[in-house]
């Protein structure tokens, strides 16, 4: 049915057909914030718009055509190809295109990926650190793109701020950009050029900017840019309550104080929710009142009362996953749901390997959405490396991943003269390397970084074959003592990036506890089950189907008919680095995107005890929890779940919806 504006609700219509200004549409979670952004498009057309002087900027691609797609629905074919739907970065690029020359590029110049990036940096680090100095390649750039995104110039004085002096020089030398260098330069034409910076007006007449919460300083900047003093067409929409990229370089200031960049603008709130029950959303909404520093709004459910919010108070984490599946299997038997209308979300990655496991053990098809499978991480098989070396030191692939992970002082130069060793003289690696020969070989420093190196390698070795070793102790030792976790720590991009993988290597030290408790087999017997695990995930790649595994933070834009959020414990959600760094609102703002992610079906659960490094560790429930408490939440302890009696009703509403599917199927 062809689109008609009149069909938009009250709210959607008013800022559809707004005339003119600046304004800024509060969109709620659900509440059709695509849906009212073209309509907008639609209407400026229907009102002499020209199509090609409409610039809608929003993301990610996938937005951008998306929004593409929508406008193709609902104008002529024509008119809808002129709109440009771009990501800030495109639309970046292309100003460059036309007039980098400006700035002293030349306009055939080339992007930087984050490959190239890297192998830059690497090489400008050996070139000028000395020798008792060091810096990790992939820290160097993450704080040089924060230093670009947040215009705060680095000390030129320190390791970092010379390679950062000579990485922007190369750069130029090279006539290339990466990309932030696509923003940075961008705004930089805008500022200095009057002449660009009128013609970009020119062609963005009615600018329209979607996700705006989640913009940093140079995309405020450059949206600034591109709107005219006097009147701006500028139409931003956005929700404060789901901004949730602070960690990233988003500033939630930038939809909170609007006005000062856009004086008396018109302000539309949309909060007429469209997915969510009123159970859901009362919830929701007694959960973000409670950040103080945020648009007023109160979202409002379109759809009939339905069941309430559960949360429980459950024993472990591994009973939570043995609920959660539980859980899904009777709603599916009893509803007649497909597997895609259950999701599970969680604060952390590591969550998701009990969950895999207690799914995998119940034949239950699932997909992982924005991560790797557990065992698939970089840092799992790095640990899984170093297990395999203590019980068989001839694996060579083994030996060679953990060499100089982290740096230990055995170099890429010295690994290839011993593998040159070992084949002329038939040897395994791990012999080659201690060979009285290969040593006399090596410098001093060198040869004394091997032997520390193979005397690690038998101490543990020895460890895991005594009788009554705690093989979860012996790999967190083996790992603190050859600095592993810190050298991970320093390779991250992201604070957010550091907490999933420390997370990762705790998880993986539970899980060998884990193995140890129910099976004799040490650790060859757990290796065999990783392989295993990963056979089956490979097997179950092949569908992209089922329950949905996703973190918070990926969730944000989807929606789910029934969700599970778990781990909703204090330390983990909020995570405890939020309390020191002054983040619980971004936190909360999250567990919010959480909530307001299920549409007819949620349960919360929390652990009294949480595996961390091998032992149980006591957790206490979020405060989040008790903010949400209220008309249409429930709340229950495990141990009373499943002992309570089902009852008649339950037992006859079961056969029913059987004899309703069997009939179906006739």
């Amino acid at each position: 049915m062809k689109f008609r504006i009149t069909d938009l609700n009250p709210e959607q219509y008013e800022a559809a057909v707004h005339q003119g200004g600046p304004m800024l549409i509060l969109a709620g979670a659900g509440t059709g914030k695509t849906r009212t952004v073209t309509a907008r498009i639609a209407w400026l057309i229907s009102q002499g718009a020209d199509p090609g002087k409409i610039l809608a900027v929003t993301f990610t691609n996938k937005a951008a055509r998306e929004m593409k797609e929508r406008i193709r629905g609902m104008v002529a074919a024509e008119p809808s190809r002129l709109v440009t739907a771009s990501t800030f970065h495109a639309l970046c690029m292309r100003i460059l295109r036309q007039d980098a020359r400006r700035l002293g590029y030349k306009d055939n110049f080339s992007i930087f990926d984050e490959g190239d990036q890297l192998g830059l940096i690497k090489k400008l680090i050996t070139r000028a650190s000395a020798r008792d100095e060091k810096l990790d390649p992939h820290l160097a750039k993450s704080l040089i793109s924060k230093s670009k995104n947040e215009s705060l110039p680095l000390d030129a004085n320190t390791l970092l701020g010379d390679v950062a002096a000579r990485y922007n020089q190369e750069l130029r030398a090279l006539n290339a950009m990466d990309f932030d260098d696509l923003l940075v330069q961008a705004a930089r034409l805008l500022t200095e050029f009057p002449e660009v910076r009128e013609r970009w007006r020119q062609r963005a007449q009615h600018l329209l900017v979607d996700e705006f919460q989640d913009t940093n300083t140079l995309q405020l900047e450059l949206v600034t840019h591109l709107t005219k003093r006097e009147c701006p067409d500028v139409c931003v929409v956005g929700d404060d309550d789901q901004s949730i990229y602070g960690w990233r370089g988003a500033q939630v200031s930038n939809i909170l104080e609007f006005e000062r960049h856009f004086p008396n603008p018109k302000i539309v709130r949309l909060e007429r929710n469209y997915r969510s029950t009123p159970e859901i959303l009362g919830a929701a909404n007694r959960l973000i009142r409670n950040n103080a520093r945020r648009r007023k709004k109160q979202l409002i459910s379109h759809l009939p009362p339905g069941n309430p919010v559960r949360f429980l108070s459950i024993p472990d984490d591994r009973k939570e996953a043995e609920f959660v599946v539980g859980e899904m299997q009777s709603l599916r038997e009893s509803a007649g749901l497909p597997w895609e209308s259950f999701a599970v979300l969680y604060r952390m990655n590591a969550q998701s390997r009990l969950l895999e496991e207690e799914l995998r053990k119940a034949k239950i098809p699932y997909r992982l959405v924005g991560g790797k499978s557990f065992f698939d991480r970089r840092e799992i098989k790095d640990i899984a490396a170093y297990l395999t070396v203590l019980v068989n030191p001839a694996d060579d692939p083994a030996l060679l991943r953990i060499i100089n992970t982290p740096p230990r002082g055995i170099g890429a130069g010295t690994v290839a003269l011993a593998l040159d060793f070992s084949a002329g003289h038939g040897l395994p690696l791990f012999e080659a390397l201690r060979h009285p020969d290969f040593l006399g070989s090596c410098s001093k420093k060198t040869a004394a970084a091997i032997r520390t190196f193979l005397e690690d390698i038998e101490a543990g070795r020895i460890r895991a074959v005594t009788p009554g070793t705690d093989l979860s102790a012996l790999l967190r030792d083996l790992l603190t003592d050859c600095g592993y976790v810190e050298d991970l720590r320093r390779s991250c991009k992201s604070p957010e990036e550091s907490l999933n993988r420390e997370e990762n290597v705790r998880e993986m030290i539970s899980a060998l506890d884990d193995f140890q408790k129910r099976s004799p087999e040490g650790i060859r017997g757990f290796l065999d089950e990783i392989h295993l695990d990963r056979e089956r995930e490979e097997d179950r790649k092949e569908s992209s189907t089922g329950v949905t595994l996703i973190t918070l933070h990926a969730a944000k834009g989807l929606e789910f008919p029934h969700v599970f959020l778990v781990g909703a414990e204090d330390g983990l959600l909020p995570h405890e680095r939020s309390k020191s760094e002054g983040t619980v609102d971004e936190e909360r703002r999250l567990f919010y995107v959480g909530l307001t992610r299920a549409m007819r079906g949620l349960i919360i659960t929390w652990c009294r005890m949480r595996k961390k490094f091998g032992g149980l560790l006591h957790c206490r429930p979020s405060p989040f929890l008790r903010e949400i408490l209220g008309d249409g939440v429930v709340e229950e302890i495990y141990e009373e779940v499943i002992n309570r009696p089902v009852s008649d009703e339950e037992i006859f509403a079961q056969f029913d919806a059987l004899r309703a599917r069997l009939a179906e199927r006739e």
